[in-house]
């Protein structure tokens, strides 16, 4: 049996101007089923999300909406 190697997936989120706005949004997004790690780059508008499987993109909207933020696009 192999091991599974974690899916890193980066997004563009955009609204986020300070730390709470980064909290907000890592918060959310480690809500998510099989999310491991969230990294928030504030500056660039980017998330990074560590996952033990792909995420659906529906899912990772929903999460950054909630947060009351934009997701564009999908993630890379």
């Amino acid at each position: 049996m192999t091991e599974q190697l974690p899916v890193v997936q980066t997004y563009t989120v955009t609204g986020m101007t300070c730390e709470h706005c980064v909290r907000a949004v890592t918060e959310e997004l480690s809500a998510l089923p099989g999310v491991e790690e969230v990294r928030i780059d504030l500056a660039g508008g980017k998330a990074t999300v560590t996952s033990d499987a792909p995420l659906p993109v529906e899912s990772v909207r929903a999460a950054v909406d909630e947060a009351g933020y934009e997701l564009v696009g999908g993630g890379a």
